[in-house]
């Protein structure tokens, strides 16, 4: 079975702040649901792009359902693979809104970021890293 979404993302530094985001809007347990979904995991440093003041803003408690918004743009209903994605040019998110993918031999990008590493499987679904935080 192994580790599910949440658990295999807060074994890596690298998602520090995207597990206490997630945490933050309270959907730790949905994540950790049967799924399978396919998240689009923003690095650290991909958070620290944000404009300043961004991400503190985001996680206050008034302002869950934007977070919600944001973290649910990154998440995707079922499990897509790598080489799932690089034949679709769009993808529905949980939040409603569909993300714009882009392969080419210079990789993957979807939305602004690039997906610089994919495939980390978890029991309930598959980790692709992005470099840069998408907005819906």
């Amino acid at each position: 079975a192994g580790d599910n979404l949440v658990q295999t993302a807060a074994k890596a530094d690298a998602f520090r702040t995207l597990v206490t985001a997630v945490k933050a809007a309270g959907l730790g347990k949905a994540l950790s649901g049967k799924g399978p979904f396919t998240v689009l995991a923003p690095t650290n440093s991909a958070f620290a792009k944000l404009p300043a003041g961004t991400l503190e803003t985001l996680l206050k408690p008034e302002n869950k359902d934007k977070l919600i918004a944001v973290l649910t743009y990154h998440v995707v209903p079922g499990n897509v693979t790598a080489a799932d994605v690089v034949k679709l040019d769009s993808a529905k998110t949980v939040n409603g809104e569909s993300v714009t993918i882009m392969a080419s031999d210079a990789g993957v990008k979807i939305d602004d970021a690039n997906v610089i590493k994919a495939d980390i499987a978890a029991s309930n679904g598959v980790i692709h890293v992005i470099d840069a935080v998408i907005l819906p």
